[in-house]
């Protein structure tokens, strides 16, 4: 075993032989860019409170799900969500719950707590977590793509693929 000395100075050296540090790049996770995982899949990076307030709060987006059916929703400053497709209407409230953005309907129970992944400009993905406010704070799912969408005041940048 090396005395405490030597081995400090060998750590010391062996830190001054790595590469200095550049700027954070695009693929760096810090960055809050899309990075690469496992087989070269993209890793989710998820939107926190102040960025899905900053982006959602007093807008409206439109939207598809993975069946192509579009939809369109507004959500409004004061808490309350508008929904509307090619089916129905509703009406309810939106928030945020442990970095989940929850979607609450009045008179539908298809709403829910969903994970926000930004993927372009103007391009997010939602990912159900959780059906109500409460089970969002307790335990949320295994994140599940759901719907993309886009502010409907900007033009759209989502790919015509899914990046799920």
């Amino acid at each position: 075993m090396l005395p405490v000395r030597p081995a400090l100075t060998a750590i010391l050296i062996a830190v001054a032989a790595l590469p200095a540090a550049g700027p954070v790049r695009a693929d760096n996770p810090l960055s809050g860019a899309d990075t690469r995982g496992d087989a070269g899949q993209p890793s989710k990076i998820w939107m926190n409170e102040t960025d899905l307030r900053a982006a959602l709060a007093g807008k409206a987006v439109a939207g598809e799900y993975p069946s192509g059916r579009e939809f369109h929703e507004t959500y409004e400053a004061d808490g309350r969500v508008a929904y509307a497709d090619d089916l129905r209407a509703s009406g309810g409230h939106w928030s945020i719950e442990s970095g989940a953005f929850c979607t609450i309907y009045d008179d539908d129970p298809m709403g829910g707590c969903f994970r926000v992944h930004k993927v372009g400009s103007n391009c997010y993905e939602f990912y159900f977590v959780a059906r109500t406010e409460e089970e969002a704070r307790a335990a949320q799912k295994e994140p599940s793509w759901t719907a993309r969408a886009w502010l409907e005041q900007e033009p759209a940048t989502c790919k015509d693929h899914i990046s799920a």
